[in-house]
């Protein structure tokens, strides 16, 4: 059925093969929820989702199993072992995916006792895992098994069938450091693969039933790239009339500097950074309301050469006006919770469905030297409130059922997310969330308390590089020690932390990788991060690091750029060590001190060549936590009260002949029931103030106020009472200064 007209406006978002099997990315459902504040009809899709569920079924494998029958291929002997296990393997699919749908968890029973799934080579690696079962409850235990039964599956579809196929990427090697487009146009030229041919039948499915004008397609990573050509080179071929566009973080990235006119044989429009105006742009455009050379950010194709048109005058939409992101359309019910490995944090982004809201656009700090920060997505900063943010939530929460969030910023500002937590509480939300943060001494240990009560359950933070000399060559902002001391707070406050880890940057020494390690070892031990994963330093061309290498003392390598994707440069470090050569014992070793293990052992038993010795002081992470955190509070600081109000008599007491007047503030917490014992006037000021501050009032009182009144009232020395016991009693109870 082809478009029969184009004065119907109709936007069709995709995100191609394959971002995560547990949850939709959200660019899509962005985008969606703000056409929805323009009046504009969109429809989106997760392909991803859709060919996974497609393959991994019993119609799905009845259909590989027949396919490499067919080809008479020389499989290895893991291929061989699970054909000839095909019988239980069809037997058990659909069974499986219900229970990663969450939806038959009786099931974990069967599985768990490990004589119902059959299993090839990925079970080998439970004899290395047995101990982290221990910790596991039974359904935990049994979507990790079933997690390897799919990888299983995978494995054969590799070798046997496509060997592009990966469940959260396919054909990722294609699109990463493309700076030529041949490689990508030479296979994208080849006879449709197996996965191809599915892809393409549900997106000529999704066409006929959505009849749209426009197909924007976005790409958040290299292993969505050769499924999103495929999807423009279909509709190319199949609907030329239908204008098709690409977009996302891979773009924003990679495609800056396009110039092969290969490229827009698949696509219309390539657009940058934020795509709410620049759809809209497009569609003004597309309706006859706008020249081409009048768009916001957006490459296309003109006289056979790459043009870029940016001359749009049309302001990008602010952070409080792109509306509530609409997840409607898409199947939140047939995603997959798996356990791929035994990680806590990799635990939250693989198991559960998380709707996905950004607090805040750009990131405040915005001075990392690794990072894209001459990018519009990273530099321009722009928050919003509180008040918007919580309405989102509500509405997302009526809108999906699902009370889970996780606030993808770059770095969710320590302010907001303090206003945030402040306004869940008062609406009386329950809300669960996670997000990622700058470990700057913002986060006390008082305001790590409002957030964990708000419902924050982790966070995720760079700790990078773990040493000062390169922090401050990183220019992060912040140091070793109070990264531990922040790590602590959010600890002790029931908050898990994960540390992002990294080696490699430019002039690291080995003896500066070492000692990193040993402060990683030190904060896993004493308790402060619960998880972490190293990645090695990457340059790209829009980090402060990739536009000036001499200033680093690096080389770059590659220096002239490409046709396509122009971001990872390769470089060379001739004042470091050999980076790569430490890859394997850092992850080795923090996969075991993670859980426990092996952190009494010398580090040079992770490395099977010489490393130098620490030189990082046994104690000195200790030292940096036990480090108080007494400071001047500020005039503005706000006074809340996380407590139950307390009941409040009066009594009088003697004591050799002299009689008090008393008053008992009785305190009934969560797990015992508490009392404190005062003077008459001060219990009576305390009962007031406790109501005044409880966090539920939409007005707070300041630190300020309270030291006001406490004179006013005539109740002594202040700052002998703020430093006092009653004081330090009542913040046990649960008063902080935020």
């Amino acid at each position: 059925m082809k478009i029969k007209s184009i004065l119907k406006q109709k936007v069709f978002f995709i995100t191609p093969p394959f971002t995560q099997l547990n949850t939709p990315y959200p660019a899509t459902a962005y985008l969606k929820g703000f056409l929805n504040t323009q009046n504009i009809e969109s429809f989106q899709t997760d392909l991803g989702i859709e060919v996974i569920l497609k393959l991994f079924s019993s119609q799905g494998l009845k259909d590989i199993f027949e396919t490499i029958e067919s080809k008479k291929l020389e499989l290895s002997d893991n291929c061989k072992r699970i054909v000839n296990l095909k019988k239980e393997y069809l037997k058990s699919i659909d069974s499986v995916i219900s229970f990663l749908h969450d939806k038959n968890p009786t099931l974990a029973h069967l599985i768990s006792e490990r004589n119902y799934l059959p299993e090839a080579s990925r079970f080998q690696q439970l004899e290395d895992l047995e101990w982290a079962f221990g910790t596991m409850g039974i359904r935990d235990k049994a979507r990790h098994l079933a997690t390897l039964y799919l990888e299983d599956i995978s494995d054969l579809i590799i070798e046997a069938i496509d060997p592009h196929f990966g469940f959260s990427r396919y054909a990722e090697r294609l699109g990463r450091s493309a700076s030529s487009f041949s490689e990508l146009n030479t296979a994208l030229n080849q006879e449709n693969t197996y996965i191809d041919n599915l892809l393409l039948s549900l997106l000529e499915e999704k066409i006929k039933q959505e009849n749209p004008s426009l197909v924007a397609i976005s790409v958040p990573f290299p292993g969505n790239l050769y499924s999103a050509f495929k999807c423009g080179q279909w509709l190319k071929i199949n609907y030329p009339e239908i204008k098709v566009t690409l977009g996302g973080g891979y773009a924003n990235t990679e495609l800056r500097s396009i110039s092969d006119n290969r490229v827009f044989k698949f696509f219309d429009f390539i657009t940058l950074d934020d795509g709410e105006t620049p759809i809209l742009n497009l569609l003004e455009h597309l309706r006859g309301e706008r020249t081409i050379e009048d768009l916001k950010r957006t490459f296309y194709l003109k006289d056979e050469i790459v043009a870029y048109s940016n001359a749009s005058i049309t302001a990008d939409v602010k952070q409080k006006d792109v509306g509530t992101p609409d997840y409607s359309d898409l199947p939140l019910d047939k995603y997959l919770s798996v356990i791929e490995i035994a990680n806590p944090m990799h635990r939250l982004w693989n198991d559960g469905r998380w709707n996905k809201l950004t607090l805040a656009h750009g990131c405040y700090w915005g001075k990392c030297t690794f990072c894209d920060i001459s990018l519009d997505y990273i530099q321009t900063y722009q928050a919003t409130t509180a008040t918007i943010l919580v309405d989102r939530i509500e509405e997302l929460i009526l809108q999906t059922g699902n009370n889970g969030f996780h606030f993808v910023d770059e770095a969710a500002p320590p302010a907001l997310m303090r206003d945030l937590a402040l306004e869940i509480i008062h609406r009386d939300l329950t809300v669960v969330w996670w997000t990622n943060i700058r470990f700057e001494k913002s986060f006390t240990f008082d305001l790590c308390k409002l957030l964990s009560m708000s419902g924050c359950i982790a966070i995720s933070g760079g700790l990078e590089v773990a040493s000062d000399r390169l922090l401050r060559l990183i220019d992060k902002g912040v140091t070793v020690a109070q990264v531990a001391k922040v790590a602590d707070n959010f600890t002790q406050a029931g908050i898990m932390v994960h540390a992002y880890l990294m080696y490699g940057f430019p002039t690291q020494t080995e003896q500066e990788t070492i000692d990193s390690l040993e402060t990683v070892r030190q904060l896993i031990e004493i308790g402060a991060i619960q998880s972490g994963f190293w990645h090695q330093f990457a340059m790209t061309a829009h980090s402060p690091v990739g536009l000036n290498p001499e200033k680093y003392h690096v080389i770059r390598a590659n220096l002239e750029t490409g046709t396509f994707a122009n971001n990872d440069l390769f470089h060379e470090d001739p004042t470091g060590c050999k980076h790569e050569n430490f890859s394997e014992g850092l992850k080795k070793s923090l996969f075991n001190f993670m859980h426990g293990i092996g952190l009494e052992i010398p580090l040079q038993k992770w490395f099977d060549f010489k490393i130098p010795r620490t030189l990082i002081p046994k104690n000195y992470i200790e030292k940096a936590i036990d480090v108080s955190e007494d400071k001047e509070i500020k005039p503005s600081s706000k006074i809340i009260w996380l407590g139950t109000m307390p009941t409040i008599r009066f009594y009088t007491k003697s004591k050799k002949g002299k009689t008090s007047n008393m008053a008992a503030l009785s305190f009934c917490t969560k797990k015992e029931d508490v009392e404190l014992n005062v003077k008459e006037d001060l219990g009576k000021w305390l009962f007031e103030l406790l109501e005044k501050c409880a966090a539920s009032q939409k007005s707070k009182i300041t630190f300020e106020q309270v030291q006001q009144e406490f004179k006013e009232n005539n109740l002594g020395d202040f700052e002998i009472f703020w430093k006092g016991f009653t004081l330090a009693q009542l913040r046990d109870y649960g008063l902080i200064v935020v």
